[in-house]
């Protein structure tokens, strides 16, 4: 449910499996959620203009427009939260699949417990950003490196940095505390609103895309332990 009313949450689920795509629509009905389908990309695109939904689903492989270009599509018309699901588990396609705007990502064969648990914390996220934003927090200063949270905008030495919505909430994390070292724990708990041993390949993989934005050397590893922000 939103936040503060009775509306529901609407979800788009894109998969071209039919079996898939109803056991997952039917799942997410029952919890309370307003679910539209798709099973391929130009429907997933125009569903998307219909529904508007707060979250999306998204199959990486599908006929005719893969999910990475359904995805860019998306992104570049509304930001929406997406959730991968995946039968790909290289840590290129993650990272792809993150670099054009997904926050999450589950692997097939997935539980539907699982499913709902990564869909409700992308939702908490969001609320969680929604409610920062609107206390006008004042912008972090790391270096050259300044985090409006307000805004939600990063500049680097001056010139605009292009994050996705999770690669912001990520940085403004740990720039709140310039050098100290997050946890991979605390990091997951605080941005996607869940933590276990699977979410550390999430983890990592939205740090290296975020190093790639912002510099490699300015995120240290401390091994076995997290990650700190250097200035």
């Amino acid at each position: 449910m939103t936040q503060g009313s009775g509306t529901a949450r609407r979800l788009l689920v894109v998969e071209d499996d039919p079996t898939i795509n109803q056991a997952l629509a039917d799942r997410l009905t029952a919890e309370g959620f307003e679910v539209a389908r798709a099973l391929d990309g130009l429907s997933a695109l125009a569903a998307y203009d219909d529904h508007q939904p707060d979250l999306v689903l998204l199959d990486l492989m599908l006929p005719g427009m893969d999910g990475l270009e359904v995805c860019r599509r998306m992104q570049a018309q509304r930001p929406v939260p997406v959730l991968m699901l995946t039968a790909k588990v290289e840590e290129t396609d993650v990272l792809v699949g993150l670099s054009v705007g997904a926050d999450d990502y589950v692997t097939k064969p997935f539980s539907m417990r699982e499913v709902v648990a990564r869909v409700k914390a992308l939702l908490r996220r969001v609320d969680r950003a929604a409610e920062l934003a609107a206390t006008r927090q004042p912008a972090l200063t790391v270096g050259d490196l300044v985090v409006d949270r307000a805004a939600r905008r990063v500049q680097l030495d001056g010139s605009e940095v292009h994050l996705t919505p999770l690669e912001f909430d990520l940085l403004a994390m740990l720039a709140e505390h310039p050098g100290a070292v997050h946890s991979r724990e605390s990091l997951m708990t605080e941005v996607w609103g869940w933590a276990d041993a699977r979410g550390t390949r999430t983890l990592d993989s939205h740090v290296k895309s975020l190093r790639a934005k912002i510099g490699s050397a300015r995120v240290r590893t401390v091994h076995g332990v997290g990650y700190a922000l250097e200035g």
